[in-house]
């Protein structure tokens, strides 16, 4: 049986041109649901680390400037699953995000953050509830 002890994943706000990458995730807790590029932190990575490893392992993009943004606290009582992800952001200047994990996501697009679509990932809903804007990233 699996513990019930929160697990920590990160997600990372990638900026370009005033827009922000989402993906559909599938295969998983959430899944039909857009969220940010992310992932579990590993044993010993710092949150910039991994929010680097997992932009690159999903999307093929590499980002830099990596900072801290926000962090929540989301329980996923169907899935019986506590998260406290970690919001991180960062700046990807070229490049086409690509398909690299199609078990986990259906694929990869730029949204303005005042147009993002639906249904969007508990974590981003939260971002946004606080009145949290990308503009002044």
């Amino acid at each position: 049986m699996e513990n019930n002890r929160p697990h920590v994943g990160i997600g990372t706000i990638i900026v370009r041109d005033g827009k922000i990458l989402l993906g559909k995730r599938k295969g998983s807790h959430g899944a039909g649901e857009w969220s940010f590029p992310g992932g579990h932190l590993e044993y010993g990575e710092s949150w910039e680390e991994c929010a680097i490893r997992e932009t690159k392992e999903e999307t093929g993009l590499t980002v830099t400037g990596v900072r801290f943004v926000h962090v929540t606290n989301v329980l996923f009582p169907k899935d019986h699953k506590h998260y406290v992800t970690i919001i991180m952001a960062g700046v990807c200047g070229e490049g086409e995000a690509e398909l690299c994990e199609p078990d986990t996501c259906e694929g990869w697009r730029w949204f303005a953050w005042d147009t993002l679509p639906e249904p969007l990932f508990s974590a981003i809903t939260e971002l946004k509830s606080g009145r949290f804007n990308p503009k002044t990233l």
